[in-house]
């Protein structure tokens, strides 16, 4: 369920390192090149480039290519610095000198995976369809189809378990054999499409971001299917990230905002609203509860429902609004008038930072072994953000504060 938000997040604090503005469309992927100081992007115009970091602190293009099609999205393994490509005809690029081609998709290809244990490619697009090819010769080795648009992958390689997120608001989970798969399970608690999707191998949670503004943690090893809701954005959903280092998660929407979300906490799963002809309080006649009205002569009331204990409620009985980070509620959202006199203000204490990217983001992408963040927006611009104590210089020589 979608919770309300009020006002505005909190500790907005913006700190880039550099950003490159050279593209004459938007960048619809980017990512670090690990180790080399360096940034291959995709783009609607058509562009593979390869950027790398000088001296001066500026990212200058060292590779260019143009493709036949627009650039939709974009894997990148850097053990064997394969490039892995969908564009928008349908077709996916695999790279090192432009050496496979494939034909996958009839039509624009959504998300793209290179798996390097499996040597297969996963691959989604907008028409309805899963597919896996194997990298090294090309061969599609299976597809699956599913109900709507496919928005967001990922893979577990110690099970073979691919995660399916698309436009109906649904998660699919498929066991993937070499010719064939298997349907799992599902998961359906977004109101709106998922957006993006994060896998957490260790911990065995996936991460589904929608954009219904919520961020659902599935704990699929664990408590088997437990959900757990992230409220702190208020536009879409548009990439997840996480640090298994640091158990982080950093989430960012379309406004350019940045949070990053401790997940070093136990979290309490949000409870089901319960359904109720009266407020569970005071026993006041919803509106639709004619019977009572008449009984009892009175004009019936709004339904709402407490964040914390879900009890359905008239709106004098939950006047009251409070943030709940352990719930994931890190706006102030209505809850009973009981319910706030036991929250205290540990309770309250905030459980994830925000920032401002200053662009309406695309895309986003984390390089854990340098700690450093890269966006690319709807300004044709990418931003890179660094690590580091905010007061001291990194080697290259420029400025740059530390978002984790």
């Amino acid at each position: 369920m979608a919770a309300e938000t009020q006002g505005e997040p909190r500790d907005r604090k913006p700190c880039l390192q550099g950003s490159i503005e050279a593209f004459q469309d938007v960048v619809s992927s980017a990512v670090f090149i690990p180790k080399e100081d360096g940034v291959i992007s995709v783009s609607e115009d058509r562009t593979i480039r390869v950027w790398l970091k000088r001296d001066s602190g500026q990212y200058w293009p060292s590779v260019f290519h143009t493709m036949p099609s627009s650039c939709t999205c974009m894997s990148f393994n850097p053990e064997t610095r394969r490039l892995s490509i969908g564009m928008d005809t349908g077709s996916i690029c695999v790279t090192e000198l432009l050496s496979l081609l494939l034909s996958a998709h009839q039509g624009k290809v959504s998300v793209v995976l290179f798996v390097l244990e499996m040597e297969w490619l996963l691959s989604t697009g907008q028409d309805k369809s899963f597919t896996w090819h194997c990298s090294e010769s090309g061969q599609q080795l299976g597809t699956h189809r599913t109900p709507s648009w496919v928005s967001g992958l990922q893979f577990d390689v110690e099970t073979r378990h691919a995660f399916v997120g698309d436009q109906s608001g649904q998660v699919t989970i498929l066991k993937l054999e070499q010719d064939s798969c298997s349907l799992v399970t599902t998961f359906k608690g977004h109101t709106g499409n998922v957006t993006a999707l994060c896998w957490d191998p260790s911990q065995r949670v996936l991460f589904s971001g929608s954009s219904d503004h919520s961020i659902i943690m599935w704990d699929i090893g664990g408590r088997k299917g437990t959900a757990i809701e992230l409220q702190g954005h208020s536009e879409k959903i548009q990439g997840l990230c996480y640090s298994s280092h640091t158990r982080q998660l950093i989430s960012c929407s379309s406004d350019g905002s940045i949070v990053v979300w401790n997940m070093d906490v136990t979290r309490q799963e949000t409870p089901e609203w319960l359904d109720s002809d009266s407020c569970q309080k005071c026993e006041q006649p919803f509106f639709w509860n004619f019977k009572q009205m008449w009984d009892c002569k009175k004009i019936g009331l709004r339904q709402h429902h407490c964040r914390k204990c879900g009890q359905a409620v008239c709106g004098k009985c939950s006047s009251k609004r409070s943030s709940i980070p352990l719930m994931g509620f890190e706006f102030e959202v209505r809850v009973c008038d009981s319910c706030f006199e036991s929250i205290t203000d540990e309770d309250r204490a905030p459980m994830a930072t925000f920032h401002d990217s200053k662009h309406s983001v695309v895309y986003m992408h984390y390089e854990h072994t340098t700690g450093c963040l890269l966006t690319s927006g709807t300004d044709k611009v990418i931003k890179v953000k660094g690590k580091t104590d905010g007061k001291q210089l990194n080697p290259r020589g420029s400025h740059v504060c530390s978002y984790f």
